[in-house]
């Protein structure tokens, strides 16, 4: 039995508030249960500088734990100056992600820029931060009514891992804090993954029990995807 008392194969309890920030092109706040991330989308009439005069656009993302989302108050990392290498990890794998979501010359010379604020952490922000990032993207593209839509593919990400020898899908903090597997697995609606991370923390690891992540990870995330069509389609 997990903590949680979830099956194996189970999924938190998922919630979607879309069009949370009334400014934004596009934005959301995602739960899974206790995690929740507000994910906020702009869209600019710009790229980077090494995109100019390409005719290809360009998707990209930041990520923040805020003060009070974790047990004891994490430092603004503004005040220190200084981004940890753990948020410069998370917000790269989230622009990856939604860059592989998007036709970037489709979108032009046009830039979209999704920041994903955890304002409450229990284990998988940086999965959660991909779901929500992708509606709160849909929604901006949608929103903009551009001529031809850059929006190609539904992006999701789960976490999974083995605990007490059970592989299991999307893990809490208490999972996760004493996994002996650590994996998150990025797909896009094709079934095609994006990217997968997988590291033994405490224990090595078979090839099947991979292969088995890979496929626990495929049917999470395919639910994933039904809850986001029914905001962006």
């Amino acid at each position: 039995m997990r903590f949680s008392g979830r099956a194996n194969n189970e999924l938190r309890k998922i919630e979607v508030v879309p069009n949370y920030i009334c400014h934004a092109e596009g934005s959301c706040l995602i739960s899974f249960d206790k995690t929740k991330v507000l994910c906020v989308a702009t869209f600019e009439e710009r790229v980077p500088l090494f995109l100019r005069g390409t005719g290809r656009g360009w998707v990209t993302a930041e990520y923040a734990l805020l003060p009070r989302s974790t047990n004891v108050r994490t430092e603004r990392e503004s005040v220190s100056g200084r981004m940890s290498g753990r948020t410069h990890e998370v917000q790269r794998l989230i622009g990856r992600s939604l860059r592989s979501a998007v036709d970037l010359e489709i979108l032009g010379e046009r830039q979209i820029r999704v920041d994903c604020d955890v304002i409450q952490a229990d284990g998988g922000t940086r999965t959660a931060s991909i779901c929500g990032a992708c509606i709160a993207m849909g929604l901006a593209i949608k929103n903009m009514k551009l001529k031809h839509n850059p929006f190609i593919h539904l992006i999701g990400g789960i976490s999974c891992g083995i605990v007490n020898g059970e592989i299991i899908i999307d893990l809490d903090y208490l999972e996760d804090s004493q996994a002996e597997v650590d994996a998150n697995f990025v797909l896009i609606d094709t079934g095609k993954l994006v990217e997968v991370q997988v590291a033994g923390e405490r224990n090595v690891f078979q090839e099947e029990q991979l292969l088995e992540m890979i496929a626990l990870a495929k049917a999470g995330i395919n639910q994933i995807f039904e809850i986001q069509k029914q905001i962006l389609l």
